[in-house]
């Protein structure tokens, strides 16, 4: 574990945004940088793409949506 040195704006932009998704303020920009890590590798993929390919290889089932 190391510290990262980030811009105040852009800390209270994560302290906001872990208030919203209900995690604490490093879990937030873990999960940004994780997003935006595979955003860059995988270029081709949209974000909810990327979070489908990350649920799967964590073996998450994940529910199909009701076809009328």
């Amino acid at each position: 574990m190391g510290i990262v040195k980030i811009a105040d704006d852009l800390h209270e932009d994560i302290r906001r945004a872990s208030a919203v998704m209900c995690r604490s303020i490093n879990a937030q920009a873990e999960f940004w940088m994780k997003m935006g890590m595979l955003a860059e590798a995988n270029p081709g993929l949209t974000f909810h793409e990327i979070v489908r390919g990350q649920m799967t290889m964590a073996d998450l089932s994940l529910p199909q949506p009701q076809v009328a």
